[in-house]
Order: structure tokens, then C-alpha cells, then sequence
């Protein structure tokens, strides 16, 4: 590995070549292979020679740009990753979204986060492989994990998406259900072909199913896998034991990212049965690239009685015993 340094006379140049959130230096470090770490007025890029004289020549293209212009845009960048790649082979990373919208790309339509912790909830994907979010129903947490989904295929940072959800009854023995596997499993993994739904259009989603674009499976099937370049989300997590939560974990291939979500105040396991989703969120929660997210009453979107009744539900005092 070799490394090189950019010193910079005027340092409020450096945030702007950070960008929000460092979004410009992931683009960068995503798409060339380099490490970028910053050291006061210094920028140090850490790779091979090749790798370093390409990022050279980018950092070179974009000082001029922030020197000229005083600002710096994520289009700038992805041009000057793909004018300064000397394969030929153009960068296909984009930001998968920032903490004001996700773009589907489908018509101009975006889905916009509607609470502070939801743009958080988002900025967290967006710079974590793994991420666990808690939180009451009706908060957002399937919708927008499902939007950064389509926005990581669209942008071709993913070339599959597999939504898996624990095949757990709320409460109720339904005895055998009829019909074919897929058909026993359907209702369990509606919600999600819902959330899904709502964001394109029913011919779309076909298409993507039929060409295994977009996968609906339950947690059991996950046994055996390993997907690359996925974007996988659980959902219902809080109803996965400790050993099915690992199991599903280490399916992670190369290139993927996975979104956890669920609601532990709505745990339908066994009471002799530990909840995978709590469990590791505790051993997991501290190590780099992990971010963990709790929404909140206040996050909720829907109805307002959604609100009132989770509120109802949280306080044992308003109980009739």
C-alpha cells in the first residue's frame, strides 16, 4: 500500500470537498478503492500507486471546481469519477439518498421523510452496511428502508433486492393454511409487497419479481445463502430468535447492505424465547459500520390515533384491572 497527502492553504476548502456527511469522500473511496482520512489541513489517500494517481487527478479537477465556485455538487463528482477512470469503466456509485429525500427515479416522484428522526433513520443507511432500527408502528421503518431499497437498485449500487420477514402469528394459531409454500407464506409477507406497492407501479413490481430483481422470502429460507450486492431488509425482526437472527446476519455478501427493522414492544415469540433483534443490537451495536436507530411516537405517520393508541399502550397506569 502506498499513501499521499494533500495539504490545503485555505482549509474551509476541505469541508467542502467532504461534503454533507463525508458523501463526497464515499463516492470517491467507493468507487476508486481508496482510503481518504482527513488530518487537520490535510487530506491523506492510503492504496495502491495506480489507485492514488487516479484520485490525484480527481482531487486535482475538484480543488479547481471549489476554488472557482465555492461549493461542490454530487453531480460534479460522479463526472470527475468518470472523465478521470482510466478503464473506461464509468463509477456507478451515487449517494443513496440525503436526510431531505430519496429519489425512486419513477416520474420525478421522491419519498421525503416527514420527522427529524426519520431523516436521521435515512442518513443512517446511508452511511452503515448494517442497520437495526426500533421503533412503534406507524413510524416509517419498512416504507423508507424499502425506499433507500429501489433507490440503491436504480442507482445501480445493488442489483437485487430480498425482503425477509419472520413467519411468526400475531397472537392467533391459524392451523394449516391451504395452497402451495408461497401460498401458506403469503400472508406474513404482505405487509412488505405493500410497502413495496406503494412506491411503484403494480406492472413494475412484477417485472422485478418475475425476473428475481426483487425477492419476497420468509426468514427460514435465508438458511444456506450468501447474497452479494443486495440490498436486504428484515422486517418484523423483533420476532426472530437469537439463532435465526444470526443466521439471517451471515448471509451478507460482498457489496450488500442490510436494514433490521421492528418493534420490540410488540414481541410475539415465546416467553421462554429470547428476541434476536434486541439480542444483537446489544453485541452488535459497537462495531464500525453498524448503525442502530430509534424512532419514536413522535415519528409516527399515520392516522393520529396510531399515535394516541401506541401512547394508551405504553401507560400501565391508564389500565382497567
Amino acid at each position: 500500500m502506498s499513501e499521499a497527502t494533500l495539504s490545503f492553504s485555505d482549509p474551509d476548502q476541505i469541508p467542502i470537498l467532504l461534503g454533507t456527511h463525508d458523501c463526497h469522500i464515499r463516492l470517491i473511496q467507493d468507487a476508486l478503492g481508496v482510503d481518504v482520512v482527513h488530518r487537520g489541513d490535510e487530506l491523506r489517500i492510503i492504496g495502491d500507486d495506480s489507485q492514488i494517481q487516479k484520485s490525484l487527478r480527481i482531487f486535482s479537477e475538484l480543488r479547481a471546481i471549489v476554488e472557482s465556485t465555492k461549493q461542490l455538487k454530487s453531480e460534479q463528482v460522479q463526472t470527475a469519477l468518470s472523465n478521470g477512470n482510466s478503464t473506461g469503466k464509468q463509477s456507478k456509485q451515487v449517494p443513496i439518498a440525503t436526510p431531505s429525500s430519496i429519489d425512486l427515479f419513477e416520474k420525478t416522484k421522491k419519498v421525503h421523510p416527514r420527522t427529524p428522526g426519520q431523516s436521521d433513520y435515512i442518513k443512517t443507511i446511508a452511511e452503515h452496511d448494517l442497520v437495526f432500527c426500533t421503533g412503534p408502528a406507524g413510524c416509517g421503518k419498512t416504507f423508507l428502508a424499502v425506499a433507500m431499497a429501489i433507490n440503491a437498485l436504480r442507482t445501480e449500487q445493488v442489483r437485487k433486492i430480498v425482503l425477509v420477514r419472520p413467519a411468526v402469528e400475531a397472537g392467533e394459531k391459524l392451523g394449516f393454511l391451504p395452497g402451495d409454500m408461497l401460498a401458506k407464506v403469503n400472508p406474513f409477507l404482505r405487509p412488505l409487497l405493500d410497502a413495496l406497492g406503494s412506491l411503484l407501479d403494480y406492472d413494475q413490481v412484477t417485472r422485478y419479481m418475475e425476473n428475481d430483481i426483487v425477492e419476497v422470502v420468509p426468514l427460514a429460507f435465508m438458511r444456506g445463502r450468501t447474497l452479494d450486492n443486495t440490498f436486504i431488509i428484515m422486517d418484523e425482526a423483533q420476532n426472530s430468535t437469537v439463532t435465526q437472527m444470526k443466521m439471517f446476519l451471515t448471509r451478507m455478501g460482498m457489496g450488500s447492505k442490510i436494514v433490521v427493522t421492528g418493534d420490540i414492544s410488540q414481541i410475539d415469540l415465546p416467553p421462554d424465547v429470547s428476541c434476536g433483534m434486541t439480542d444483537a443490537i446489544n453485541r452488535l451495536r459497537n462495531i464500525k459500520g453498524v448503525g442502530v436507530t430509534q424512532l419514536k411516537n413522535e415519528d409516527i405517520v399515520r392516522h393520529r390515533l396510531v399515535g394516541e393508541i401506541v401512547k394508551a399502550y405504553q401507560n400501565e397506569d391508564t389500565l382497567v384491572h
